[in-house]
């Protein structure tokens, strides 16, 4: 079996970008491999997910895939190369661990989070806790965005509510969603815009976020585990109508919501 150096693997990218390559990988660009990047890490973290280190080394090297490419890719036009890439990054990690290459002390990962925290605001010049906020990539899943949003805002000093307060928040919510959306008792029709349901209910979700991080739950995870949970049911509840010789979508609604009882 072959066994490729990191200098070959590379070798074997830049051919495939060659005039005489692959005329699919020489129109590739950042933009084009964008959602290819992102999956591939999502797929890596369903890797871990389900503990499976031999699909897991495959998705590192989809990953890997990636990076080469890109920096390939940047190469090309004078942007910058992969040595490039290496160099910065282990710059970084040898400025971030000053209490491995240098004089500074953790007493444990705590302290080293709040180093951490400490080197990035500097080596970004932020000056305020907005410019910190503001670096945080929009293009994040919505969840985790507004997780990191969050814990800026409370470490610059802003008060966000404690469980209580923040639960009753969520049931004022709640039911100011319910209203505005005619799903109270007596409510009736209140011609409430699509506008403001989509504002009410982002706050709404905006103060779970925030009741996660009081609880120390990573809000990104548990959504996963319930629509895990929820897909799983959903199965049980189809296999209980093929075993009657049926598929779910013959069975009637009555009948669906009986057996989705049969399988809490």
């Amino acid at each position: 079996m072959a066994e490729y150096s990191f200098e070959e693997f590379k070798r074997i990218i830049e051919r495939l970008r060659a005039k005489d390559g692959c005329p699919w990988d020489r129109e590739q660009t950042h933009a084009s491999l964008r959602q290819a990047m992102l999956e591939e890490c999502y797929e890596a973290l369903e890797a871990i997910d389900r503990n499976d280190c031999e699909n897991l080394k495959e998705e590192l090297g989809d990953i890997l895939l990636q990076i080469v490419m890109h920096s390939v890719i940047a190469e090309e036009s004078g942007e910058f190369c992969l040595d490039d890439v290496i160099d910065g990054i282990s710059a970084k990690m040898i400025r971030r661990h000053p209490h491995v290459f240098g004089t500074a002390s953790a007493k444990d990962s705590e302290q080293v989070l709040e180093n951490w925290e400490e080197i990035k605001k500097k080596e970004k010049a932020e000056s305020r806790a907005s410019e910190g906020i503001l670096h945080i990539p929009a293009a994040l899943p919505a969840n985790v965005r507004a997780a990191k949003v969050l814990k800026k805002a409370g470490k610059a000093g802003l008060e966000l509510g404690d469980a209580g307060l923040t639960m009753q928040r969520i049931q004022e919510g709640l039911e100011t969603l319910a209203r505005d959306a005619g799903l109270s008792e007596g409510a009736g029709n209140t011609g409430t815009d699509s506008e403001t349901l989509e504002r009410e209910f982002g706050e709404l979700m905006l103060q779970m976020i925030h009741l996660s991080g009081i609880l120390r739950i990573n809000a990104e995870n548990s959504l996963t585990k319930a629509t895990n949970a929820f897909i799983n049911r959903f199965v049980s509840v189809e296999r209980l109508a093929m075993e009657e010789g049926r598929r779910a979508d013959e069975v009637s609604a009555e009948e669906l919501n009986d057996r989705w009882k049969r399988t809490m």
